[in-house]
């Protein structure tokens, strides 16, 4: 597991961290490790973009749209 270490850091910001990490039970280490950790597993609208740029494209057939729907699936 790396260390990273954060320089520069508003005071303003440092304190609503800590408020927000000591109001869900955690140190503010564990607070800002869990927030970096939910961004580095969402991707971005780019990251996004590209694997849809990858995908196969999906078959269009209206005869079948219509059939399935009047058949009532979805």
């Amino acid at each position: 597991m790396g260390i990273m270490q954060i320089r520069d850091v508003p005071e303003e910001t440092e304190r609503t961290l800590k408020a927000r990490a000591e109001r869900e039970g955690k140190s503010l280490t564990a607070y800002v490790r869990d927030l970096l950790n939910e961004e580095a597993s969402t991707p971005t609208l780019d990251e996004v973009m590209a694997k849809i740029a990858t995908d196969e494209p999906v078959p269009y057939n209206p005869d079948f749209v219509r059939e399935t729907m009047r058949e009532g699936h979805r």
